[in-house]
């Protein structure tokens, strides 16, 4: 745990709190940033989701990630129901302060569908010759 009570803020010299990075983040026109969530273990992409800052805060103070619903227009700490919740161990953002990066101890399955990750469909796989 962090000296100010924050569980996560990313670690070594690099180190903010919430509201340091709030400052910097750029939300869109709804007070929203997309967040990709990123298991730890492997390095899977478990989701995406979108984040306000009252969501980023509790992230960084419950240690759970939490999102920003836009369908219910609630906070949702994933897994609070369902008891598949996603620990985070760091929190990056890019280069243009207009993404998060959630990476996760995830317990049990992280997309509503019963599987592992939402990324479980392919569009497209490289390796072949092109038609075109």
């Amino acid at each position: 745990m962090g000296d100010e009570g924050e569980v996560c803020p990313p670690p070594g010299e690099d180190r903010m709190t919430a509201d340091e990075l709030i400052g910097q983040v750029k939300f869109d026109d709804r007070g929203l940033v997309p967040v990709v969530t990123q298991d730890v273990s492997d390095n899977v992409v478990l989701m995406v989701a979108w984040a306000n800052a009252e969501a980023i805060r509790n992230t960084f103070t419950g240690g759970h990630a939490t999102y920003w619903s836009r369908s219910r227009r609630s906070l949702w700490v994933k897994g609070e129901t369902s008891g598949h919740l996603q620990d985070v161990e760091e929190i990056l953002y890019d280069c243009d302060v207009d993404t998060l990066l959630y990476r996760v101890r995830q317990k049990g399955v992280a997309c509503h569908t019963g599987e592992r990750t939402c990324f479980y469909r392919s569009a497209y796989r490289g390796g072949g010759k092109s038609n075109e």
